[in-house]
């Protein structure tokens, strides 16, 4: 993926600031939820990280159109944002039934 480093320098507190959260918040909102020991609350913050993702392409977008990054930047981007939501709505899924059997 693009180094921020390539990015103009107004955008230090922009849009580079703005994916590093999101991508960071993707995470964090994973393991937050895993801490919580409940499925619902727990799959909240799943959804939340999913939010995150979507974010992140939405920034992806925007540093293309800016000209920040070149389309094979983009593409690698969106692929790995592609392969992680597959894998997070699954654990959104395995959350669910798991809440579902336990009643």
């Amino acid at each position: 993926m693009a180094s921020i480093k390539k990015y103009p320098k107004d955008e230090k507190f922009g849009l580079i600031d703005d994916m590093r959260r999101a991508a960071r918040s993707a995470t964090h909102n994973i393991a937050e939820g895993f801490g919580r020991f409940h499925f619902q609350e727990n799959v909240q913050f799943c959804r939340q990280s999913r939010g995150s993702l979507h974010e992140l392409i939405d920034q992806l977008i925007t540093a293309k159109d800016e000209g920040y990054i070149q389309e094979d930047e983009y593409a690698e981007g969106r692929k790995l944002i592609s392969k992680a939501l597959p894998i997070l709505n699954g654990y959104i899924n395995y959350l669910s039934r798991q809440k579902k059997n336990n009643k």
